[in-house]
């Protein structure tokens, strides 16, 4: 069986109130890493859509020949057509989701942003480096620690194992865009990054508070757990801050 064909690693939708909310996953990952937090949100009653992002739940070769371009006008497109059926929307993701999350803030007019685990910078110094790399190195392999496997609910843990090299530059490449324009992020804006995250640059969610435009940003820190926090221990934490958000966005939509 393909590691992708469970249900949870599906495009998932659920259609509730006026207020909504789009969920982007991360590099590698899949529509499950989201899944949780759909399944939350959508229990309070909120329109919830998640995707999987071009190359993603297929295989390595499929996002081998997606980038950077392609993921954020998938994400735009989904935005597009909720924003036309909601009369409140938020986007939000997961690491690189986070960083097209912002992006699609930047870009078009959203009425809420979260940003989860989103790197303004990584700590593996290879990630600039990795389209020079790309022709001697083609593939990366991710190494994921027991502990990792011990803090995450296994049953929505699905993603590849590894990514081809060239790929690393195209998430590069959103992280530089997203940072060049935060500023043009002017909605309500949460930003939940955890201390046990060893992907991303500490300081990412601040910078991110720091950067954008909001009136309204607030920040949910987590405490020892990995990267892909919303398959981990704290999810309840995230819903709540999520919704909080959501509230706040229909709030200032009704002003």
């Amino acid at each position: 069986m393909n590691r992708f064909d469970s249900p949870v690693c599906q495009p998932f939708f659920h259609q509730g109130g006026d207020n909504g909310i789009l969920l982007i996953h991360g590099f590698t990952g899949c529509a499950a890493h989201m899944r949780k937090l759909a399944d939350g949100l959508a229990e309070r009653g909120y329109t919830v859509r998640t995707i999987n992002l071009p190359g993603h739940a297929s295989t390595e070769e499929e996002m081998g020949r997606a980038d950077w371009q392609i993921w954020l006008q998938a994400c735009k497109q989904a935005a597009l057509e909720m924003m036309g059926q909601l009369q409140t929307f938020t986007v939000g993701g997961l690491s690189m989701g986070g960083v097209l999350s912002l992006l699609v803030a930047q870009q078009m007019k959203v009425d809420g942003c979260v940003t989860i685990s989103a790197p303004m910078g990584s700590k593996n110094k290879f990630l600039p480096l990795a389209g020079l790399a790309a022709p001697f190195l083609p593939r990366v392999s991710w190494r994921n620690p027991p502990e990792r496997l011990e803090q995450l609910d296994q049953n929505y843990d699905f993603g590849y194992d590894g990514f081809p090299t060239a790929k690393g530059a195209d998430l590069y490449k959103l992280i530089c865009l997203a940072r060049q324009n935060l500023f043009n992020v002017q909605c309500p804006l949460l930003c939940v990054q955890s201390d046990g995250d060893q992907a991303v640059d500490p300081g990412s969610a601040d910078r991110i508070l720091q950067g954008v435009g909001s009136e309204w940003k607030q920040k949910l820190w987590l405490h020892g757990v990995p990267h892909v926090c919303t398959i981990s221990r704290e999810l309840p934490a995230i819903v709540d801050a999520v919704e909080w958000l959501m509230l706040e966005a229909q709030k200032q939509k009704e002003r």
